[in-house]
């Protein structure tokens, strides 16, 4: 989803409109401060803002206290902010914009949702639900509500609860949408094959840019699941023609071009992407796979990210930090830990991967059975699932 970071985690992001936020990187939106900085003298430099920042925007956040129609758009434009650009000062932004709506009584619905789509963002996915359980008390069928609870609850591997919201968001919107929801999850529970071919069925002629990066999105994750690495690069591309912001679908595209030895090209893809950790990880992994002198400031970069996380209590990018781990720092060990601790909080299919990954280069494959028997269970398949070799057998 992810959201991170991002898939994130954790990702997921790709309906606008009705639905924009509802799928805005689960994964990979970037977590805010757990207390203020303060700096220590009147001299210190907190930021460096974007051409164009005007102080229009603190007479907006005046007006949203009092005006939801005000309070709800302004926070959906700080939370696709903070996605687009890294900006953790933004999710503060939303927060601040949604406070007094979500802590008044009755709670505003459209608040509680942004609300949820920030603690979700934050990996903080039970409380999340639970902020989800009372909007939909208010409106039942609120589609926006039910297709971030489907979002979450993908991200941590529950698939009937997840199509249970899928089927209900279904009633509220274009059948097109809906199965896109509902092929979608049948695509990791058993049903990969038709469901690819279900959603090749669908037309997305007059859909919004959007509407169409999410199908694209989704048909890539499918196909590379499948083993289709060509098509999962055409519909990669597509999708990120469409939306170039969409740095899940990005990262996800340079995890394909790594894993095929394409590193000079992951980088290119990369280029200027190095503000967003999960991108800044791959941005890494190809530089070492290159000999690029310019990994020792990425690596550093990295730490630091990762150490500043465990030090305000934070796991949003345990699954990138134990990729880094395993396949940067060389050191198995530290990368299952990480891994595990991961596999905790969410389920999804990368998350397998780096497991089980981990769990090999450190000698220790009985610590993946959790995310194989999950495999096993749910009946995911993916291509990049690679069974471990058997022990030969002895010559009698």
């Amino acid at each position: 989803m992810s959201s991170s970071v991002g898939q994130p985690r954790a990702q997921r992001g790709r309906l606008c409109g009705l639905i924009a936020v509802a799928l805005l990187g689960a994964v990979y939106l970037p977590r805010a401060q757990a207390s203020p900085y303060v700096p220590s003298s009147d001299s210190v430099v907190l930021a460096e803002l974007p051409a164009g920042t005007r102080y229009a925007d603190l007479a907006a956040r005046r007006l949203a206290r009092g005006r939801l129609d005000v309070a709800v758009p302004l926070a959906q434009f700080y939370i696709q902010q903070s996605r687009l650009s890294g900006d953790l000062r933004y999710l503060g932004y939303a927060q601040a914009v949604l406070a007094p709506w979500v802590n008044q009584r009755p709670a505003a619905p459209d608040a509680l949702v942004l609300h949820a789509t920030v603690q979700q963002s934050r990996h903080e996915f039970s409380a999340a639900l639970a902020t989800l359980d009372l909007a939909l008390r208010v409106r039942p069928n609120d589609p926006q509500a039910l297709l971030t609870r489907a979002t979450i609850l993908r991200v941590l591997g529950r698939y009937r609860e997840a199509s249970a919201a899928c089927e209900q968001f279904a009633r509220s919107v274009d059948p097109r949408l809906s199965a896109l929801c509902i092929q979608s999850l049948r695509g990791l529970n058993g049903h990969l094959d038709s469901a690819y071919a279900a959603l090749l069925q669908l037309s997305p002629q007059g859909w919004l840019n959007a509407e169409k990066s999410w199908l694209y999105s989704e048909l890539g994750e499918m196909a590379v699941r499948l083993g289709l690495d060509a098509d999962a690069q055409r519909w990669f591309q597509q999708d990120l023609n469409l939306a170039p912001a969409d740095f899940y679908v990005r990262a996800a595209y340079a995890d394909l071009l790594l894993r095929q030895g394409r590193a000079g090209e992951a980088l290119t893809l990369l280029q200027g992407q190095d503000s967003f950790e999960p991108l800044l990880l791959r941005i890494a992994i190809a530089q070492k796979q290159l000999h690029d002198p310019r990994l020792a400031l990425s690596s550093a970069r990295l730490k630091a990210a990762f150490a500043a996380e465990t030090q305000r209590g934070e796991a949003v990018h345990r699954r990138e930090q134990a990729r880094f781990l395993l396949e940067v720092e060389d050191q198995p060990k530290l990368a299952l830990a990480a891994a595990s601790e991961n596999w905790a909080v969410q389920r999804e299919p990368d998350d397998v991967l780096v497991l089980v990954a981990a769990a090999r280069a450190a000698g220790n494959p009985a610590a993946a059975e959790p995310a194989l028997d999950f495999v096993r269970s749910e009946g995911l398949r993916d291509a990049r699932i690679v069974p471990a070799p058997t022990a030969p057998v002895a010559a009698r």
